[in-house]
């Protein structure tokens, strides 16, 4: 007996959403998306009871953009057990370890899916209980203990009850998005908690002298009352670096730009319908073919390691020198500081001052920050391609049953896959290291609102999609043949 027929009784009965029995008329997809979103920005507002707010350390800090969380509420983990899932079944898979057909075989999908869960379920006990009784990231407040009479301990277990429902709660309104709604429900968040960033850091109003918005920043700076140096070098640091936030602007404008661009460069495969006359379409083979979300995995990845780091600081308290030195809860040196990302000026710019760390030292973190993302954003782009059906073999056998071939070749699935493989490989391993190099860069120079690098990429890649995917959902609408050629039907 394998693993499959002793897990079958397990994972098949996973509780699950179910699928839409016919066609979704595009108007209810917008509503269930639109009322998903909603209740997420809700969540994201429900603080946890029975925390020390005072006393409470974001575990995650630059990473929050990526894991769509919000620090002390109930979406303390955001997406952080399920990409940590995905990652799990990921390399698994590419090992083929797993002997699961996702593509053709139903029996499969649904023990894989299942498994998804369940991991998904470990991952949110292994993040949870360190957070709250390992690391005091959320320390129990004391009054409330006091009051209801339970102890620190037990007001503990009552703040990682209320983080395990939120991560099951994220992990369902996921699954509702994907089979009800428009795009997925993990880059609908993504988008929802940059969006939130960038309109601050565009718009918001804290007082002229203060940290305000760049348009209130600069209205201040044109009427007077932002008082400006009057050194040139400073002056100039304080219009590019500083108060002014030019450089953050071009910076976010350029990545806008640049990621737009990727997404229409592509080799276009023509197709021609095999019974109708003059039908004719091409498949797109774009240069970011496996999309930004292997970056998910890629920047998760990271956070898993510093998340380690953090939870041994708190716990050994004479950790080796080698492995991790922390100053107030920041890594300065160590195993961990050269693994930890670049995620703003303040990391590297040596040369302004902005930083004391060793220029050497700040080679060597560059250096495996750009290895880690290009190499890793290449590996998990190939394996999100092999996994999510995008792969070769999948994409022949999809242009195969929608009645489609390719004009001057025999319609054969193998014939159809062999010209897929003089592109999806190669384009899917440029891609994926372009937008892992494009990451790096951003983080480097900074962005507006203080988005990460990869968030701000996730959010300009996901927003172009769900435009390309509401585009589709519309033309099925006008003309209902159209699902059977998209495989909607």
């Amino acid at each position: 007996m394998g693993w499959k027929d002793t897990a079958e009784p397990v994972l098949a009965r996973m509780p699950a959403v179910a699928r839409p029995e016919g066609h979704v008329p595009f108007r209810r997809k917008l509503g269930w998306t639109g009322g998903i979103l909603v209740l997420y920005f809700f969540l994201t507002n429900v603080t946890l009871f029975g925390v020390d707010a005072g006393a409470a350390n974001d575990l995650f800090g630059q990473f929050r953009s990526i894991l769509a969380g919000q620090q002390g509420s109930v979406l303390q983990l955001g997406i952080g057990p399920i990409v940590t899932a995905s990652i799990v079944l990921q390399l698994l898979g590419g090992a083929d370890l797993l002997g699961l057909d996702t593509n053709n075989n139903p029996r499969d999908q649904i023990l894989y899916q299942g498994l998804q869960k369940l991991l998904v379920g470990v991952m949110i006990v292994l993040t949870g209980l360190p957070m709250v009784f390992a690391g005091g990231f959320l320390p129990a407040d004391p009054a409330v203990a006091q009051s209801l009479g339970i102890g620190t301990g037990g007001v503990k277990a009552l703040i990682f009850a209320q983080i395990a429902v939120g991560g099951v709660l994220i992990l369902f309104m996921d699954e509702i998005v994907s089979k009800w709604g428009v795009g997925s429900g993990v880059g609908l968040f993504i988008i929802a908690g940059v969006s939130q960033q960038l309109v601050g850091g565009l718009f918001s109003w804290q007082g002229l002298g203060g940290t305000s918005g760049f348009f209130p920043t600069w209205f201040g700076i044109l009427t007077g009352a932002v008082d400006l140096p009057t050194s040139p070098t400073d002056l100039l640091s304080t219009i590019f670096l500083g108060q002014g936030q030019l450089l953050a602007l071009v910076t976010t404008l350029l990545i806008f730009g640049i990621v737009v661009y990727a997404e229409s460069v592509r080799v276009e495969i023509p197709l021609s319908h095999a019974r109708v006359k003059g039908a004719r379409g091409r498949f797109p083979v774009k240069l970011i073919y496996a999309s930004v979300l292997p970056m998910i995995l890629v920047r998760a990845l990271q956070a898993n390691i510093q998340f380690l780091g953090r939870i041994l600081d708190s716990q050994w308290a004479s950790m080796p020198a080698w492995l991790g030195q922390y100053t107030s809860g920041q890594v300065t040196g160590g195993l961990f500081y050269y693994l930890a990302p670049v995620q703003s000026r303040s990391d590297w710019m040596w040369f302004l001052g902005l930083t004391s760390a060793d220029p050497l030292d700040i080679a060597i973190r560059v250096l495996i920050d750009l290895t880690f993302m290009i190499v890793g954003g290449a590996v998990f782009a190939i394996f999100w391609v092999e996994t999510t059906g995008m792969g070769p073999e999948s994409t022949a056998q999809q242009i195969q049953n929608s009645g489609m071939q390719i004009p001057g070749f025999r319609r054969n699935p193998q014939v159809i896959e062999k010209v897929m493989e003089r592109y999806i490989p190669q384009v899917t391993v440029i891609g994926g290291a372009l937008v892992g190099l494009l990451a790096v860069m951003a983080n480097m120079l900074g962005t507006i609102g203080a988005v990460s690098g990869t968030g701000l990429l996730l959010t300009v890649s996901i927003t172009y999609k769900l435009y390309e995917e509401i585009a589709e959902e519309q033309l099925m609408e006008m003309h209902p043949m159209m699902r059977q050629m998209f495989g909607s039907e």
